[in-house]
This record gives structure tokens, sequence and C-alpha cells, in this order.
């Protein structure tokens, strides 16, 4: 397989950082074939890239996945599901022109902050357009109303690291009160288990950014960090974990 390596630039997550990316270059048929490799070995996917944190003097980003067999969800998970248990969810494979007016509300009222504003559709269309690979779309709704769409991928692989990959969400901001991102991942913790499969990924986990902290709170869990997956089973252990991630190294492919 072949890497390359992209210039430095601000970091979208931490203050005062830089962001360098290690990138998998390949054709569209060797993507198709190494994805669930490389989902295993902490990358990740927007449109055609694959890619992971390749920062040479950072170590804050760490693959995250959750083991869906043995996830029980907490007290306040519990309750939110009873909360939100009139909504319903359906999957497809093809899109809806109602996907992008929800995506433009939530990008403009949830994240004017982020490197995502301003939207535009042919920004939407680049980050969910893959040739060589089909995403799931988990739909919620609220009666007739499209209130949410979880953008999945499908990682099939022989062995017991198969799974879903969650890519991106966004919601009708009017419902943020019923704080749909928790919930649409356990939305897809569920559809993960339905079809026997082992993991739900999450992409990265950044203890030090109050934004990704959510993800902390699904257990256990496991992160991808010295050559392996590290399996946190409770708070504390989480806790243990943040106030020393930085020092710990991300394996670099050679």
């Amino acid at each position: 397989m072949k890497f390359g390596i992209t210039q430095t630039f601000d970091c979208s997550y931490l203050p005062r950082k830089e962001e360098q990316l290690l990138v998998y270059v390949g054709s569209h048929s060797d993507c198709a074939v190494h994805y669930p490799q490389l989902i295993q070995a902490g990358f990740r996917r927007s449109g055609e890239q694959v890619y992971r944190p390749y920062c040479q003097q950072c170590r804050a980003c760490h693959s995250i996945r959750l083991p869906v067999a043995d996830f029980a969800p907490s007290r306040s998970q519990r309750r939110l599901l009873n909360k939100n248990k009139a909504f319903t969810t359906r999957t497809t494979t093809q899109t809806s022109e109602d996907y992008y007016p929800l995506y433009e509300r939530y990008i403009t009222e949830r994240h004017a902050d982020g490197s995502m504003y301003p939207p535009n559709p042919a920004q939407f269309e680049s980050f969910l357009a893959c040739e060589w690979n089909s995403p799931l779309f988990v739909e919620a709704y609220d009666g007739d109303k499209l209130i949410a769409v979880a953008v999945t991928d499908i990682i099939d692989t022989r062995d017991h690291c198969n799974g879903f990959s969650a890519m991106y969400t966004f919601y009708d901001p009017d419902y943020h009160h019923r704080s749909l991102g928790t919930w649409m991942i356990l939305q897809q913790i569920h559809h993960t288990q339905a079809q026997n499969r082992h993991y739900l990924y999450l992409g990265y986990q950044i203890d030090d950014c109050n934004k990704m902290n959510y993800k902390n709170r699904f257990l256990p869990h496991e992160r991808y960090f010295n050559h392996q997956w590290h399996r946190f089973e409770n708070a504390q252990q989480v806790s243990e974990m943040a106030s020393r991630s930085n020092d710990l190294m991300i394996d670099l492919v050679r």
C-alpha cells in the first residue's frame, strides 16, 4: 500500500495546534479492497479520501470503536431512549433531496465556528460521494418529518472486526434538546447488533476537545494506539487515559 503526507494546517479541534494527515494513495479498486484493513488501523474516510492523523508534535487523536455485544446503555442513555421512543428510524442506500436542507441548517446553526461553515451543496456532495464505496443512511423521523441522518459505512471483513463506521450525523437544530447526536449513535449500535456485526467505529476521540467527549460515555470502548486496540471498561480508566493521552505514541505506517 502507498501513502502520502499532507502539508500541515491549523487543527480543526485543538487551538494553537497544527494538523497533518497520512492519506492512502491507491486506485478505486484498491481502496475498496483495503478499506476494511485501514479502518482497523485507525484510518477514516471522507469522500474519496482515506486518512488518519500524522501529527508530529501531538498524539491527542485516538480512533475509537464500540464492541456492541458488550454495550449496555448507561442510566442517562436509557432515559434518552425512553424520551425519544416515539421517533422511528429506517435505513437506505439512496440519498434524498431532503438531506441537504437539513445539513445546511445543522451546520449553520450548530457549527458556524467550524471548518464546514458556510455549507454549500458542492461541499455536501464531496464528503458523501465515493465511487468505490456506497454508504448506508440511517434516517430518523418524528412522524413523517425527517429530523436526523447518520451517514454510515459498512465494514465487511472475514474476522471479528466487521461492523459499521459512523461517518457523520446531522439533524434538525430545533431538536437539539433531544440529544439527537447521542441518540443516533444508540440507533447505530442497535443496527450493528441486529445484523450480528461486532463493532461500531466512531472515528476519532480527542479528550481535550469538549465537542468530542460525548464518545467517552459509550462503554466499554476500544482505542487504537501503539499498534493495537486497547479496551476501556469504565469512566475511571477513561479519565486516566485523558490525563496522559498526548504522551502515547500512535503507530505510523512505515
